[in-house]
């Protein structure tokens, strides 16, 4: 294993004061400047971040591809999706978060998410899917403006039109234009239903 080096200090602010490196297979490198003026790019793959607050570690970040952008307003970008595990006091996964995009806006201490948006929480079985999200690190919550479907394992599955807000374990839900609510069948699984929600609210 070999720990990044060259870019420690950037790193660290794209972390926040939360997040604590543990370690990636790769060496960075500089790539050639952009047209958009932005400045050197570094690479990191196969990346390994730990998160932690107050000394305890709350979670795990993992992707294939990270790029840390060098501009007035520093930004790290995960190109080929992004996984996070949620840990609770007891160190077990309590909820998961995917994306096939993202992007650490380090000065809002927020991550942009984006393309099959998936927060789930592992302990209760509870849902939410999107195509858009804002991670939103100092307080510990996801929001969208975008259309949201929220699925709970044994009673509903919701649809805000508007977008929603939420805890990082999927607590303390506020839906934005509620479109209302569907229950899930008892002979079918949650996973179908899902599907047929996104079929029918695509359309």
């Amino acid at each position: 294993m070999r720990f990044l080096r060259s870019h420690n200090i950037l790193l660290m602010a794209f972390l926040a004061g939360c997040f604590v490196l543990y370690g990636c297979e790769n060496d960075l490198k500089d790539l050639p400047g952009k047209k958009d003026k932005r400045a050197a790019l570094d690479e990191g793959h196969n990346i390994e971040i730990y998160m932690s607050r107050n000394g305890k570690v709350q979670g795990k970040l993992t992707a294939p591809l990270m790029y840390i952008y060098q501009a007035d307003s520093a930004y790290t970008e995960f190109p080929k999706t992004l996984h996070v595990d949620f840990y609770n006091d007891s160190l077990i996964v309590e909820s998961q978060l995917d994306a096939g995009y993202a992007k650490d806006r380090s000065w809002e201490n927020k991550v942009y998410l984006r393309d099959s948006v998936i927060v789930i929480n592992k302990l209760k079985g509870d849902t939410l899917r999107c195509q858009e999200l804002w991670w939103d690190k100092n307080l510990q919550k996801f929001y969208t403006n975008k259309p949201a479907k929220y699925s709970s394992k044994d009673h509903f599955v919701n649809y805000g039109k508007n977008g929603l807000e939420a805890k990082q374990d999927l607590s303390n839900l506020v839906f934005y234009d509620n479109s209302g609510t569907l229950p899930v069948p008892k002979d079918d699984t949650l996973a179908h239903t899902r599907d047929t929600l996104v079929n029918t609210t695509n359309h």
